[in-house]
């Protein structure tokens, strides 16, 4: 029964989210059960839930360290997961589907510079957070020593689009109104912030490209 419970909230909540349904209807609906909803939704990588979750708590209605908790567990098993995919059927993924080869191979390039920082920051970068940590399971980094970085990259992104909800929520349900349909133009919003963090990056990668482009002759 508990097994049947569990499944029945969560299904009943993936059919409310697409449905228009706003934060505080999923809250009412499902009382106690919607941490849960968090965490899968946060194993799904879902942070502009977790935004909008953030800005509920503003209101008083959810608290806001109980979001912290659940979106940190839920990121960090997730990442989890897709790490281990990663590591286990990667190569085997990328030859039946080569058109994710190259942003995979940019991503691998990004950590051989800058593995820990990547794996801190790669959640507010927008265009390779869905396929980030399946790449990471392909570089040189162990299971432990990721596991370690994404357990405090996890508190990071938590803490970091929580709080985004509950200090500015109030402004982003008057712009995009209360229900969660407005998700993914609170992502536009996101992107525009995080856009510039990805400029940068590349930047920084461009003169070492073009130098080892520049060794090389053609056969």
């Amino acid at each position: 029964m508990e097994i049947g419970s569990t499944i029945e909230h969560l299904w009943q909540a993936v059919a409310l989210f697409f449905e228009n349904t706003s934060i505080h209807d999923l809250i009412l609906r499902h009382g106690s059960w919607f941490w849960t909803v968090v965490f899968v939704w946060a194993c799904l990588q879902g942070e502009t839930f977790v935004i909008f979750a953030g800005a509920a708590a503003a209101q008083d209605v959810l608290d806001i360290k109980l979001l912290i908790l659940f979106a940190w567990l839920g990121t960090f098993c997730g990442d989890q997961v897709y790490f281990y995919m990663g590591r286990r059927w990667g190569r085997r993924f990328l030859h039946h589907f080569p058109k994710f080869e190259h942003a995979v191979d940019k991503i691998l390039k990004l950590i051989e510079r800058h593995d820990r920082v990547y794996i801190l920051f790669y959640r507010f970068i927008f265009g390779v957070r869905n396929i980030s940590p399946f790449a990471l399971g392909l570089s040189h980094l162990t299971w432990k020593e990721f596991s370690t970085w994404n357990f405090i990259a996890s508190l990071v992104a938590a803490v970091g689009f929580s709080m985004l909800g509950f200090l500015f929520g109030e402004t982003l349900e008057n712009v995009l109104g209360e229900t969660i349909d407005g998700v993914m133009i609170g992502t536009a919003v996101i992107v525009a912030i995080v856009f510039a963090v990805k400029l940068i990056l590349n930047r920084q990668k461009k003169p070492s490209s073009s130098g080892k482009d520049g060794g090389k002759t053609p056969s």
